[in-house]
């Protein structure tokens, strides 16, 4: 959870924004400035959403194939969004339903949010 980037995408991101991860794995948020946290927005069936404590490090456990599309609360309007993919996208149509009342909240930089779901591998 940064500040400022490296390269296009500019200040107010998680890095690396898009994850692609195996069932079973762990991602750990680690706020590099300070003023940030993550929150879930969807998550996959049977996955428990989460929220992380302001400015501190926290693991979200991957036990459930999906995505999860989470944020920084305090940044959201200056669009610092995320994309953890697990296995296969098996709720990809629901991110797809909600992604935009998310985006419609981001006063900066919505567009990343439409880059970060073109990701999304699907088979």
């Amino acid at each position: 959870m940064l500040n400022y980037g490296s390269g296009k995408d500019g200040g107010m991101i998680f890095q690396p924004a898009y994850i692609h991860a195996s069932l079973g794995d762990t991602v750990t948020f680690i706020p590099t400035h300070s003023g940030h946290n993550a929150q879930s927005y969807v998550v996959p069936k049977d996955a428990k959403q989460w929220k992380t404590p302001l400015d501190k490090e926290y693991t979200v456990a991957l036990d459930q194939e999906g995505i999860h599309l989470y944020y920084c609360p305090p940044h959201l309007m200056m669009g610092m969004v995320g994309v953890i993919q697990v296995g296969e996208a098996k709720n990809l149509s629901l991110v797809e339903k909600k992604a935009p009342r998310l985006r419609a909240k981001m006063a900066l930089k919505p567009e990343r949010i439409d880059a970060l779901l073109a990701n999304i591998q699907v088979p």
